[in-house]
């Protein structure tokens, strides 16, 4: 006799593991299903996120930075380091330490919240009934009133530079690396490689980054964007923009790429290879064909706004769905379904999920860019102020950049804000909790922020978006 849940969750990712508990802290009986295994052949829950994506990125980011202002950073402060070295494999152990130590805390709170967690691949069956299949092969069907399915994202692969995790890798590969390469070549001048390539210069890599596009960080605001290029390109990334990569040869443990630009032809030689042009949804054997469950043109599985599938009762979140492949956005809408499953009337505000990027400076934003706006036929108005103007930042040596607020000039709501620079990340998440209740740049300007703050350049961001600013000079409005 199977067993019966009131929901079943597909994938124990961010999203997917946050919706069962959720669901079980709502009083429904919660099951949730996930087959990926760490080192040691255990089941490791967290996904991508906490395995080989957010988390151990930003472990061997960090790592990195500290290395990079030992060598180069401390002097100004009047300290002098010599003979500063990096131990590689201790820094990746390090990484795998944080990894473990998150993943158990996601298995200690499926037992706190009383969720059943079940080993193996799920797919889901017509009817609501969903198989699971163990890691020696076994099967056996549970029945659910609800099913949500969270199957996450796994890097894209190209033909002309297949993964052999040797050479040449991809996101995941890139975070086990055991000495520093001479030669680093990147594929994709996205987030990921990004902040992958930022790692490995800091340790002392030749960092070639190759994007196939023209324009830099397209997803953000222009000002930022060639802020972002100009720092990054100081800092040893070598970014070349409308290089696309036509193929690679590997011979004896370096690989040769053939990529096209502007000039035509080139070709260049790596000692190692990361191929990071993004990720796609995993939907690979996951829908029996009678499941009822669509998916769209490129994929994903198509969902409404609350991410009900079309079929009643089942939902799909996160990664293999539309928007942003973000942890923070599949979280969100894990808590979405798990509370609109046991009755309540949730939504979530797509327009206010922020993007993050963790190189140094940060680099984030929520909202619309001025030139989304400008093309919408919307006229706004905008404050800058450059984190050089900010005590805070003068104190602590982190200067770079600016915070970027942009408001409708009609109505003054803020619709951007944009930061590059120090804590980027954080200074967003405040604009986009003011954004959320429909804040004015006068009720940002009229807040008491205190004193020496990072966040002080937010507030005048705000007070210069109506001319203002305290600590800067003013534009004259035309």
């Amino acid at each position: 006799m199977s067993q019966k849940f009131d929901v079943v969750v597909i994938g124990a990712g961010p999203g997917g593991y946050v919706a069962a508990i959720k669901a079980a802290q709502l009083g429904l009986k919660t099951a949730c299903i996930e087959k990926y295994q760490d080192k040691d052949g255990k089941i490791a829950l967290g996904g991508t996120c906490l395995n080989v994506g957010c988390i151990p990125s930003k472990a061997l980011l960090d790592s990195s930075w500290k290395f990079h202002e030992a060598q180069d950073g401390f002097a100004v402060h009047g300290i002098s380091a010599k003979g500063v070295s990096i131990d590689v494999p201790a820094m990746v152990g390090r990484k795998n330490t944080i990894i473990k130590n998150l993943t158990g805390g996601v298995a200690g709170l499926f037992k706190a919240n009383g969720v059943t967690l079940l080993e193996g691949h799920g797919k889901l069956l017509a009817g609501k009934k969903v198989e699971v299949t163990d890691k020696d092969g076994k099967t056996s069907v549970v029945e659910a009133e609800n099913v949500i399915l969270a199957s996450g994202s796994r890097p894209i692969d190209i033909a002309p530079a297949p993964v052999d995790q040797d050479v040449i890798v991809d996101s995941t590969g890139a975070l086990e690396f055991q000495t520093v390469p001479k030669k680093l070549g990147v594929i994709g001048a996205g987030v990921i490689g990004l902040e992958l390539g930022s790692v490995w210069a800091r340790l002392g890599a030749e960092v070639t980054v190759l994007e196939a596009l023209d324009k830099f960080l397209l997803a953000a605001d222009e000002a930022v964007a060639k802020e972002a290029f100009k720092t990054l390109t100081k800092q040893g990334l070598d970014i070349k923009l409308g290089a696309r990569v036509t193929g690679s040869e590997v011979k004896k443990k370096q690989v040769t790429v053939s990529y096209t630009d502007s000039a035509g032809e080139q070709k260049i030689v790596f000692d190692k290879l990361i191929v990071a042009v993004g990720r796609r949804p995993v939907t690979t054997d996951l829908l029996a064909s009678d499941s009822g469950v669509d998916l769209d043109e490129r994929g994903y599985i198509f969902v409404d706004d609350q991410c009900a599938t079309s079929v009643p009762g089942v939902y799909a979140i996160g990664d293999v769905v539309r928007g942003m492949m973000l942890a923070h956005k599949a979280s969100e809408e894990g808590v979405m379904v798990a509370e609109r499953i046991a009755g309540h009337k949730a939504q979530m505000n797509y327009d206010l999920i922020p993007s993050v990027i963790y190189t140094h400076p940060e680099i984030a934003w929520v909202g619309k860019t001025e030139q989304q706006l400008k093309s919408e036929g919307v006229a706004v108005n905008v404050g800058t102020f450059p984190f050089a103007a900010s005590g805070r930042a003068m104190a602590a040596n982190d200067t770079g950049g600016f915070v970027k607020v942009i408001a409708d000039a009609n109505t003054d709501r803020v619709l951007g804000v944009h930061v590059i620079g120090p804590s980027a990340a954080e200074l967003v998440q405040q604009g986009a909790i003011g954004m959320e209740f429909g804040t004015s740049a006068e009720d940002l300007g009229m807040m008491v922020f205190s004193h020496p703050t990072l966040s002080e350049a937010l507030h005048e961001a705000a007070l210069a978006v109506n001319g203002g600013a305290i600590h800067i000079a003013n534009r004259k409005k035309r």
